[in-house]
Formats: C-alpha cells, sequence, structure tokens
C-alpha cells in the first residue's frame, strides 16, 4: 500500500506542476498575441516581442505553441482582443498590490479580482491609491550560469539600483532609461534567456509582515497567480 500511496503522491505533484505549467504557458499566449497586435511579427520592429518569446524559450515552452500564437495574432479574421487592467490594493499585513492583467471580459477578471481579496480581508483600491509606495525602474531578468560577480563586470559602467540572484535567475534593477542600452550590453556579452525586460514598479521601501500574515498572503498570492487573467504581480513585500 505504500508504494501505492508513494505512486499516487508522485502523480499528484506531477499533475500539479502540469497544470501550472499549462497556465504559464497560456499567460505566455496572451502576452504573444497582444505584443503581435499591436507592433507586428517581426522582432527587429517589436522588442517587447523578443523578450516574449526568450522567456517562452528559457521556459521551454513548445515552439508549436508560439508559432500558434504568432500566427492566431496575425490572422486579420481572428476578434479576440485583451485589454490591459491595472488593479491596485493592500493585502494581508498591509501589503500593497498592484496586479497586471490581460483580459477579454473586465467584469469578469474585476469580480475574481474582488472575491480573491474579500475571501482574505483584503483591500482593493482604486487606481494610484499604492503607486505612491513606488517608483519606475528598469527590471532585467535572465537565466545564466555565471557567477553575480562575473554578470556584474559585464554592466560595471552603468549603474545598478540593485541586484541579486536566485539559482540561475538573476535580477537587475536599472534606472529606467538606461534599460535598452543595458539590455543591448548583456546581448553583446552573449547573454540570452530573458525572462523580464521592461519598465516595472520597484517599493522604495520594502516591508516585513508577521508570520500569520505571510501565509495569508502567500494563499491570496496563489489565487492571483493561479487566475487566467492575470498576468504578474508586483508587491512592496520584502524578499
Amino acid at each position: 500500500m505504500s508504494g501505492h500511496s508513494q505512486f499516487a503522491n508522485i502523480k499528484h505533484r506531477k499533475d500539479a506542476q502540469d497544470i501550472k505549467r499549462g497556465k504559464i504557458f497560456q499567460k505566455i499566449n496572451r502576452e504573444i498575441y497582444t505584443a503581435v497586435k499591436l507592433h507586428g511579427p517581426n522582432i527587429e520592429n517589436n522588442p517587447k516581442l523578443r523578450t516574449i518569446l526568450e522567456k517562452a524559450r528559457s521556459l521551454n515552452m513548445p515552439k508549436d505553441n508560439i508559432n500558434r500564437a504568432i500566427a492566431k495574432a496575425n490572422n486579420q479574421n481572428d476578434q479576440d482582443n485583451y485589454q490591459e487592467v491595472i488593479y491596485e490594493g493592500f493585502g494581508p499585513g498591509t501589503i500593497a498590490l498592484i496586479i497586471h492583467c490581460l483580459t477579454d471580459n473586465k467584469n469578469r477578471t474585476t469580480a475574481n479580482i474582488r472575491g480573491y481579496f474579500n475571501k482574505y480581508q483584503a483591500k482593493l483600491g482604486v487606481s494610484n491609491s499604492v503607486q505612491h509606495l513606488f517608483f519606475k525602474a528598469g527590471v532585467i531578468e535572465f537565466i545564466s550560469p555565471l557567477d553575480l560577480d562575473d554578470i556584474l563586470d559585464l554592466v560595471i559602467n552603468f549603474e545598478i539600483l540593485d541586484f541579486s540572484k536566485d539559482e540561475e535567475i538573476v535580477q537587475l534593477i536599472v534606472a529606467q532609461e538606461d534599460l535598452a542600452i543595458i539590455v543591448q550590453a548583456l546581448r553583446n556579452a552573449k547573454i540570452e534567456n530573458f525572462v523580464t525586460n521592461e519598465v516595472r514598479n520597484v517599493p522604495f521601501e520594502p516591508i516585513n509582515v508577521s508570520d500569520e500574515d505571510l501565509v495569508s498572503y502567500q494563499k491570496l498570492f496563489d489565487l492571483l497567480e493561479n487566475d487566467d487573467d492575470v498576468q504578474f504581480i508586483e508587491s512592496n513585500l520584502k524578499k
């Protein structure tokens, strides 16, 4: 019986991983679709699409999936229409949250986000209700086996506001006006597999919260992240 239970647990974990992987690919599909609709399928004229495709490849998204998303968006008869919607609010422990969505039904998305917040006694705010707690900066994330010191040597001539490495994912925070030139310097040094390469909200002062609030926040975060319409979430929670 123990062998059966172990197999069942392994299968459950694999199924959960497959579901999460599928959701990630679905979100990337929407990003590809929206980028192509806005600026066309040529990555030379569409740097946002180029970054999205690099992220897709770094996450081992099947090439067929990528090609289908591009072809769908490039089809003039396709009527899908995703709009960007941003929600702001305070989660458990007064953690500030900015939630970025791509949706084809704003009413559905708003109802879902409000429901998640209500479940964990969080407060959904109006536009710009937490934006003052963040500043705009260039966020660069990429996968690299190089040591962080070696990475920093590649950008030594630029001002780096913050940097970190978690396993193989390197994150650099830079002034937004320097984003493009720093990305190009990394490309010139044969750095690829960019996961993020865009201007985002970075907190002025990351905060700590109690263990109890942290547990509630993680549950709220998981609900948000699992929603098909949510693309990514920014917060001022200290890592």
